[in-house]
């Protein structure tokens, strides 16, 4: 799915947030490889289930041509900086919700970037006759859930001790959802 370019301006930066193309594959596996190493916010670590850049140019083929499916990229003077997807399925009984997830690289950060990505992304969901938006975050990333909690979305459970992280301890995830009729 595609939506439309849209300009933002926060703290002198100047970025834009718009569909992924396959011209981004490339930028895209090095940007999601950097971030998995910069944060324990992720899922991966570093090299995790590293994606190519042909692995990413499929993706976004596969969004593009599936209603259910946003990829957003965030661009600052041509290079990508971080990215968003909604990913949604065709089964009847779940093809209401899409998972939202989000990165950005650390230098970027306290840019709103997350935050439009996630505007741009509930605009999208409430355009298209979506009715919830699913996602899951870290216990510890108590910036994010205020975010999210900004947002509309609900605590809809806890996975214990999901995450173990480099402390040798483990973590909590929050699952997270959002709701609105159509």
């Amino acid at each position: 799915m595609k939506v439309i370019n849209k300009n933002y301006t926060i703290h002198d930066l100047t970025y834009m947030i718009r569909t992924a193309n396959e011209f981004d594959a490339k930028q895209l596996s090095d940007v999601r490889l950097q971030i998995d190493g910069e944060t324990e916010n992720m899922d991966r670590e570093r090299g995790e289930a590293y994606i190519d850049e042909s692995g990413f140019k499929q993706i976004i083929k596969s969004d593009r041509e599936k209603n259910c499916n946003l990829f957003l990229v965030v661009e600052v003077k041509g290079r990508i900086v971080g990215f968003s997807r909604c990913e949604g399925n065709a089964l009847k009984r779940t093809a209401h919700k899409v998972e939202f997830g989000v990165c950005v690289l650390k230098d970027y950060w306290g840019h709103a970037i997350g935050r439009n990505l996630l505007k741009e992304s509930i605009h999208w969901v409430e355009t298209v006759g979506i009715t919830k938006m699913t996602l899951q975050v870290l216990e510890t990333n108590a910036k994010a859930i205020t975010m999210y909690k900004q947002f509309g979305f609900e605590v809809e459970g806890v996975l214990k001790k999901d995450k173990l992280l480099s402390d040798g301890n483990y973590y909590h995830t929050i699952v997270m959802g959002r709701f609105h009729k159509t």
